[in-house]
């Protein structure tokens, strides 16, 4: 099994608040890799390159996952 590099997640302004919760963090202090996890489940992390980030932010700014279309 491969360890894991360590992760140093942050999470978006919003969920700095202590009355929010449940909140996806990011962490890009590993050349080459960003990683995500949800705050309710820290163990589960998703990694990808910073290409593939970039892809998913432009998607995602483009409302190409808008829950509410």
């Amino acid at each position: 099994m491969t360890e894991q590099p360590e992760f140093a997640f942050i999470k978006t302004a919003a969920c700095r608040d202590a009355k929010v919760n449940n909140c996806p963090e990011v962490a890009t202090n590993v050349p080459g890799v960003v990683a995500l996890r949800d705050s309710d489940r820290p163990d589960t992390i998703v990694t990808m390159t910073a290409a593939q980030w970039s892809n998913l932010t432009a998607a995602v700014k483009a409302g190409e996952y808008d829950l509410s279309a």
